[in-house]
């Protein structure tokens, strides 16, 4: 005899109790129903992270945003302190953006938002009621997002290099 043969025979398989497997079948439905419970926990706090992001990116952005503004607003009234007329309050105006954005040459979308900016400058000057200087500014704001895709604010955040000059 070979050592295969040597083997006792496998015990015939019982009937399985209809009782065990029920009980299988409903744990498998449980752990289903915890496994699909756990991947949407998972799809629910990653939507809420990226929601979180997003509206953090938002408020940090509209922070910036009003900062710049306020700050801008602030120095345009310091500089328009002691001008006499609205041709002198634009050019003042004109001016502290110029400097602000460090335009030191002129372009012709350059000119055309120095321009646009003109009312603002005069709203802040006359002062022909406390809302204009505000209504000014959002209308230059609107008309700067509309024709150049993006907020006004954004040209504060790019670094200008100073140039150095070299004499030959």
């Amino acid at each position: 005899m070979s050592p295969e043969t040597d083997l006792p025979a496998p015990a015939p398989e019982a009937a399985p109790d209809p009782a065990a497997v029920a009980r299988i079948e409903a744990r498998a439905v449980v752990l289903a129903r915890l496994d699909a419970a756990k991947v949407a926990a998972d799809v629910a706090e990653t939507a809420y992270r990226a929601e979180a992001a997003r509206r953090t990116e938002e408020l940090a952005r509209e922070r910036a945003h009003a900062w710049r503004r306020a700050d801008l607003m602030r120095s345009l009234a310091a500089a328009l302190d002691g001008i006499g007329d609205a041709e002198m309050a634009v050019a003042a105006g004109q001016a502290l953006l110029r400097a602000r954005l460090g335009w030191s040459d002129d372009s012709e979308a350059r000119a055309e938002v120095l321009a646009r900016f003109a009312p603002v400058a005069v709203a802040l000057f006359e002062m022909e009621s406390e809302a204009a200087p505000e209504a000014a500014l959002a209308a230059f704001e609107d008309w700067y997002a509309t024709t150049r895709q993006s907020a006004f604010w954004y040209l504060f955040e790019h670094y200008l290099p100073d140039t150095p000059l070299v004499d030959f």
